[in-house]
């Protein structure tokens, strides 16, 4: 579980100019601001439950998460109709930031899929010398240029939202720590084993009928 301590002190002192890039026009290859900053959401809008998860894209314990528990999460409870899974981002340190702006500039038809693919490849792109680089390479596997990089880490607006997010993740659910969840108004923090999960889950749903 990754602690929000430093994290957040980054997160909300960036601008746009700390990655070295002067503002420019949109480009056309990525989402406009009003798709990029939906609420990236999975499963059915009428499903009994809601599961929100709070994550940073380079946190090792999120990618764990999504590697071991989330597929069996999604395959009996999200693809089956009784629970919707929201994911908010909580990014911790910049270059997690970034992979978060460039996974929304690819609007909700890819979100989810770049979200998986950042994870995926964490150990490469956290620790590398030249993080963007690193970031532009993956973000290739979703569809962007190096050019759609650019222009999506200059929208200081997309920036702002991610930390409006991440700030009132923190003052209405108290999340402190990544990943975490809020499951019937309680908040958990970590990441819990699937069996773990499958009780938690299964008691709010007994809670809903």
């Amino acid at each position: 579980m990754y602690r929000f301590i430093l994290g957040f002190v980054v997160l909300t002192g960036l601008s746009v100019g700390f990655f070295g890039l002067s503002p420019a026009p949109a480009s056309a290859g990525i989402a406009s601001l009003e798709e990029a900053t939906k609420e990236m959401v999975v499963g059915d809008a009428a499903a009994p439950v809601t599961l929100i998860e709070y994550a940073s894209l380079g946190c090792p314990h999120c990618a764990n998460f999504h590697k071991d528990a989330y597929p069996l999460i999604k395959k009996n409870y999200i693809d089956t109709g009784k629970v919707r899974m929201i994911y908010r981002d909580f990014p911790l340190g910049t270059p997690a930031l970034a992979a978060s702006m460039i996974s929304r500039c690819g609007g909700p038809g890819r979100y989810f899929g770049m979200v998986e693919v950042f994870f995926r490849g964490q150990a490469q792109w956290s620790r590398a010398e030249n993080p963007i680089n690193a970031l532009k390479s993956v973000a290739r596997f979703g569809g962007m240029s190096g050019t759609d990089v650019d222009a999506c880490l200059q929208n200081q607006e997309l920036l702002n939202y991610i930390q409006k997010t991440a700030r009132e993740g923190q003052e209405k659910h108290e999340i402190n720590a990544t990943p975490s969840f809020v499951l019937g108004g309680r908040t958990i923090s970590g990441s819990l084993p699937y069996e773990d999960f499958k009780k938690l889950l299964d008691a709010e749903l007994e809670k809903a009928k």
